[in-house]
């Protein structure tokens, strides 16, 4: 499997060299540093962004802005992502590599909770990006439809949807992470409203689209 990742890798697009810094200083510098989205997803989220042309982005959970930036980089002028995290310790990290991106006047940087924040901006977005507490995800989806944030062909892309694989094995009593991701698979494939595809990429994504 390790032979087959690295063939991917370098048969796909390179990642910038300011993503490729991002990364490293990650590694380097943040607790759980493979909650970056990395080289292959970060590239889908800038083809999609590139193909689906969205004019405003809600990402839920910037971790250290690797997704945000790759999603920027496929923006058209004057479009823009609203992205959050609770965690005020990566705030610095994520807004110096906006500003070294260049991406900066394509990203609003907010700390805090989404559920409380987002649905106070009065926006409706294009192109959501849910990769925030695992635990929260049908909230995250529900928020969307209840304060009428997403309008039809909307996408939604909840990542982290295999959780390892543990959706297919018995859950443990108190494993609420996991017990979460599978009530929201099923939440959604339940939604008359939307259509949904996974799609197996590293931990998997749930790919959802607005009838």
């Amino acid at each position: 499997m390790e032979k087959l990742e690295q063939y991917i890798e370098a048969m796909s697009s390179p990642q910038s060299d300011v993503l490729h810094e991002l990364e490293r200083e990650t590694y380097l510098r943040v607790i759980n540093p493979r909650m970056i989205s990395g080289h292959i997803q970060g590239k889908l989220l800038e083809m999609l962004v590139r193909m689906l042309r969205p004019r405003r982005i809600l990402e839920i959970g910037t971790f250290t802005g690797y997704s945000a930036i790759s999603m920027a980089m496929g923006l058209e002028e004057g479009a823009l992502i609203d992205t959050f995290e609770i965690d005020d310790e990566l705030e610095m990290i994520a807004a110096d590599y906006f500003e070294r991106s260049g991406c900066a006047d394509k990203i609003r940087q907010h700390i805090g909770s989404a559920l409380e924040i987002a649905p106070t901006l009065g926006e409706q977005y294009d192109l959501v990006f849910i990769d925030g507490d695992k635990r929260e995800y049908r909230a995250y989806y529900d928020m969307l439809f209840d304060h009428n944030m997403v309008h039809s062909n909307s996408f939604i892309l909840a990542d982290n949807i295999l959780w390892y694989g543990k959706v297919v094995e018995e859950i443990a009593r108190k494993d609420r992470q996991t017990a979460e991701i599978v009530a929201f698979n099923e939440h959604v494939r339940n939604d008359g409203r939307v259509e949904s595809v996974i799609l197996p990429l590293r931990d998997g994504i749930n790919l959802i689209r607005v009838k």
